[in-house]
């Protein structure tokens, strides 16, 4: 502990923060984090072990783990021991009791046993699993300490969940304690680096000891009368390294060496063998026995004990027994295995008791761990890894763990070699460590294995990589699509994936022209349905297709055929519903579409068929004007969806699009919290993916609602949002919504350009839908001030389009655009129109805005009482929907008429629309505000909306409603 005085300070100065003061009534505060960096033997175990002990006399729980070299391919190994210690007091039931909803997820990645049938979770999925559990950890046994010594050698990961939970430690009470070599520090570790690097937890660089602290260490371990050149010598010959003077000063100790200048030869000697290839010689001085024992506990790592060693060095339990006990003696190995002290003891001064033989065997230090393993011949250190995955397999510690071994092992076209590494493969996957499975699986065709099994082989391995690297996957894919031995059943799995991966990697018109290929060639009834219905998918979402009528015609003609009986029917039933809405045509056509699609349901987390067709079905009923059953849909794909662990971008569109429809429903507060969710789920995916896309053009509409326009240009530019162009079709349409941020921002031209180039993109695909995109209405307001008869015949068609297809929302929303691009008398009745139409809707912001137009156009009308009961509601509209603007605007209008804020203009029923009326009756019989909602089929917002209006006009505090209802 020589010289490590700021780091000791700091580390009490955060144990003070997080237990208190002895005596302190305050109790637990707050944790943080603690970063100590150095280079090989600087002393970082040994101030992580001074740490530890000054946290167990404080009576927190301490967690631990530490990396190994031999262990960075072990998925989750980090994270396993710092929780399986505190997991392994409780069976399995009470580890369902702890873990809840998250133990299918989580269990696979701490170790536990998990249903073989559970699905496999995304990383992030598994990442959040674990911040639940550490988190319950920290709360459940406060204060808490977690150490993780040699993070530079921590499996990817567990590193990657570390750096992701670290910076919440400081909301939690606990505090995290890690030490790592930066020149060791892969260079993937991004997310690492960015933590420890941040300021407020920037790493204490440990630095070598100075010549008066080697000084003072050697006085005390070779007698006071040290001579100054013997110390300076040995600061000299150690460079100040604290494990290196602490060898050399053991190792003159044991010899008998004087500290005089006489022996300095000698001990430039004892120098050389603390080191490199002078340690090595010593190991072998030693004897043969002790050599090979040596070199299998440097292959087993983490695994090493004396059974395993003794069998992987091919030694009897005895001779190993005594090669274990010189090995010790000579410092090589621990002296005594270290105690596994129960994680939850509190106030703990106590050293760990002394293991016994059938503890783990480490080295002194990893440095010696490392100088061993690299000191191996090559062949023999792959014969002793292919050995000791024999043994760790006959002690039955599961395949992942001989897998570490079988990777370093020659390919000898060994078929249970194969198999097992793919089921190795097969439990990273449930562990969601798909990286690790790609790389068993990577081995296993090196292997290689057997004709038949190849292509099943490259199917595993393609599907393993298209989370982080589906160009991979497309090789992967190619290669199975050419095997003579694929089947037809794995060749239809191969296909779907094989699109999967294309579409991931914006390579839509590739996807859909190898489908094609594949479709040509299937001669199953079946097969060649389910490849049509892939096609049609990938076609749909395609944005350079290049006869999108024709396939409409095709999809048409198909789906009048089928009913639904099997997946493939459905999934072609529910695309029919889509393309149906996006043409425009009518909404009964579309929702007896979606209906017959959705049968008994639509999996989002079906493998097999993927999760794009439930969620185009589910779309298709908010833009019907049915949010209330779209709302029903998503929540129950995003409850499935977290319940499997999928929290990548499956959550993230699951989010963004529930915003969406709260946005259309008129609840832009809540619409802006989901969708920023969304976003930040996407922004882990990836740059540039799909949901990054949805989430950007919904959360900019709402901001340009909300009248945050600033932010909504802010937040374009730092992803460039309206510079690139998506390859697949995003909705709400990008290039739709870069205009529409144009407009709100005064640049007319710039849109105009936009939304002409919309249009002409659209149009002959036949999408006209302008609930779907209304470019058209953009375009006409645009046109407005310089073109306005071109702007109110683009505004009219939008119109008679919006009729063809029947949703009230659609409607009001383009006559209230074609209003405001015509004059006089026609203004006004459009106006009224649109109010009319949006009040059958559950568009509540629509209607608001519609409302403080007609009451605006009232008011230059020269019929301010007239205009004040649309000001009113389109004020109280604005309010309840979270769109300030609007609002002011409504104040502003108000303030022009004359008219107070809060005028009650009304006194009887007369006076009620029809809806306002239910709504009013309803809430007389008692029924909640959400039962109106769901029996009126509209947002809990619009019945508030409608209720103020009822109390406004009857001039009546919410209380006498019933009164005046029945009176009436």
């Amino acid at each position: 502990m020589l010289e490590r005085e700021a780091e000791l300070t700091a580390i009490e100065a955060r144990l003070e923060e997080l237990c208190g003061k002895p005596g302190d009534a305050a109790g637990i505060r707050s944790g943080g984090v603690i970063v100590f960096a150095g280079t090989a033997g600087a002393g970082k175990t040994t101030l992580l072990a001074e740490a530890r002990r000054r946290a167990l006399a404080r009576g927190c729980t301490v967690l631990r783990a530490c990396g190994g070299e031999q262990e960075q391919e072990s998925a989750f190994h980090v994270v396993r021991q710092l929780v399986q210690p505190v997991l392994a007091a409780a069976d399995e039931e009470e580890h369902r009791r702890i873990l809840g909803s998250w133990y299918d997820i989580v269990a696979p990645a701490v170790g536990l046993v998990a249903p073989g049938s559970a699905g496999s979770p995304d990383p992030q999925g598994v990442r959040d699993g674990l911040d639940w559990l550490v988190t319950r950890f920290a709360v459940q046994y406060a204060p808490v300490v977690a150490i993780v010594d040699d993070a530079h050698w921590a499996d990817a990961p567990s590193l990657a969940w570390l750096a992701g939970f670290a910076p919440r430690a400081v909301e939690l009470p606990m505090l995290i304690l890690t030490g790592y070599r930066p020149e060791d520090m892969p260079q993937d570790a991004a997310g690492f680096r960015r933590v420890v690097e941040r300021d407020g937890t920037r790493p204490y660089e440990l630095a070598p000891l100075s010549e008066r602290a080697v000084a003072r260490m050697v006085r005390e371990g070779l007698g006071a009368e040290a001579d100054t050149a013997f110390c300076h010598e040995c600061w000299t010959v150690t460079g100040g390294s604290p494990f290196e003077v602490t060898e050399l000063v053991a190792r003159s100790y044991d010899s008998g060496l004087k500290p005089q200048p006489d022996n300095l030869p000698q001990l430039r000697e004892l120098a050389s063998a603390v080191k490199g290839e002078g340690f090595i010689e010593g190991l072998h001085r030693l004897g043969t026995s002790c050599v090979h024992l040596g070199w299998a506990v440097a292959v087993l790592g983490a695994e090493a004990t004396l059974p395993l060693a003794s069998d992987t060095a091919g030694l009897g339990i005895e001779t190993a027994t005594q090669a274990v006990a010189r090995l010790r003696e000579a410092r090589i190995l621990r002296a005594a295995p270290p105690g596994r002290e129960p994680p939850l003891g509190r106030g703990a001064d106590e050293e760990p008791p002394p293991g016994g033989d059938s503890g783990p065997l480490e080295f002194s230090h990893p440095l010696l761990a490392t100088a061993v393993y690299r000191a191996i011949p090559d062949g023999l250190r792959t014969a002793l890894h292919g050995q000791a995955a024999s043994s760790v397999r006959a002690a039955g510690m599961g395949p992942t763990v001989a897998a570490r071994h079988l990777l370093e092992v020659y390919p000898d076209g060994d078929p249970a070699v194969v198999e097992e590494l793919r089921e190795a493969a097969r439990e990273y996957q449930r562990a969601g460590a798909p990286e690790a499975a790609h790389r068993c699986l990577g081995r296993a065709l090196r292997e290689p294995p057997s004709l038949e099994d190849r292509p099943r082989v490259l199917y595993e391995l393609g599907c393993s990589a298209l989370l982080n690297a589906p160009a991979a996957t497309v090789n992967h894919l190619r290669a199975a699509l050419e095997e003579p031995a694929l089947t037809s059943e794995l060749r239809v799995q191969v296909v779907y994936r094989l699109a999967q991966a294309l579409g991931h990697a914006d390579r839509m018109g590739e996807a859909v022209r190898m489908i094609e290929s594949e479709y040509r060639k299937a001669t199953g009834a079946r097969t060649r349905l389910r490849m049509q219905a892939e096609l049609l998918m990938r076609n749909a979402f395609r944005a350079d297709e290049e006869d999108s009528p024709a396939r409409s015609r095709r999809l048409a003609r198909l789906a009048s055929h089928l009913t639904g009986r099997g997946m493939a029917e459905r999934y072609i039933l529910g695309l029919r519903a889509w393309d149906a809405m996006v043409r425009g045509e009518p909404t009964d056509t579309a929702l007896h579409f979606a209906g017959e699609a959705l049968g008994s349901g639509l999996s989002w987390t079906d493998e097999e068929w993927g999760f794009e067709v439930p969620v185009l079905v589910a779309l298709t009923y908010m833009y019907c004007d049915q949010p209330g059953r779209a709302e029903e849909l998503f929540k129950a794909g995003i409850d499935e969806c977290e319940r499997k662990g999928w929290r990548g971008g499956h959550l993230s569109f699951g989010f963004t699009l529930l915003g969406y429809i709260r946005y259309r429903r008129g609840d832009l507060t809540e619409a802006e919290n989901l969708v920023r969710a969304g976003l930040r789920i996407a922004d882990r995916v990836g740059s540039r993916v799909p949901a990054q896309w949805f989430a950007l053009g919904i959360l900019i509409e709402i901001l340009i609602a909300r009248g945050r326009v600033d932010e909504a240009q802010r937040i374009a530019g730092d992803y460039s949002y309206g510079q690139v162009t998506p390859g697949a079709v995003i909705y709400p349409d990008s290039q739709t919504v870069y205009a529409e941020l144009l407009l709100a921002s005064g640049l007319r031209e710039e849109a105009e350009a936009q939304l002409t180039a919309v249009g002409e993109r659209l149009e002959p695909r036949g999408m006209r839908n302008p609930a779907w995109c209304p470019w058209q209405l953009r375009l006409a307001e645009a046109l407005s001030t310089t073109e306005p008869e071109r702007a109110a015949r683009t505004a009219w068609e939008a119109v008679e389009r919006a009729r063809r297809f029947g949703a009230p929302s659609a409607i009001g929303r383009a006559l209230h655009m074609s209003a405001l691009v015509s004059t006089g008398a026609t203004r006004l009745e459009r106006l009224r129109e649109a109010v009319r139409h949006l009040e059958r809707s559950p568009a509540a912001y629509e209607l608001a805005c519609a409302l403080v137009s007609l009451g605006a156009q009232l008011r230059r009308a020269g019929l301010p009482q007239d205009a004040a009961d649309g000001l009113y509601r389109g004020l109280e509209g604005a309010v309840l929907c979270g769109a300030p603007a609007l609002a002011a605007r409504a104040r502003d209008e108000l303030a022009a008429a004359g008219l107070p804020p809060l005028q009650l203009r009304h006194d009887g029923t007369d006076a009620l629309t029809a809806q306002e009326r239910a709504a009013g009756e309803a809430a007389v019989r008692g029924m909640p505000v959400r039962g109106i909602a769901e029996e009126l089929g509209l947002t809990e917002g619009a019945v508030r909306l409608l209720l103020s209006g009822v109390y406004r006009k009857l001039g009546t505090d919410p209380a006498g409603l019933p009164t005046r209802l029945r009176g009436g």
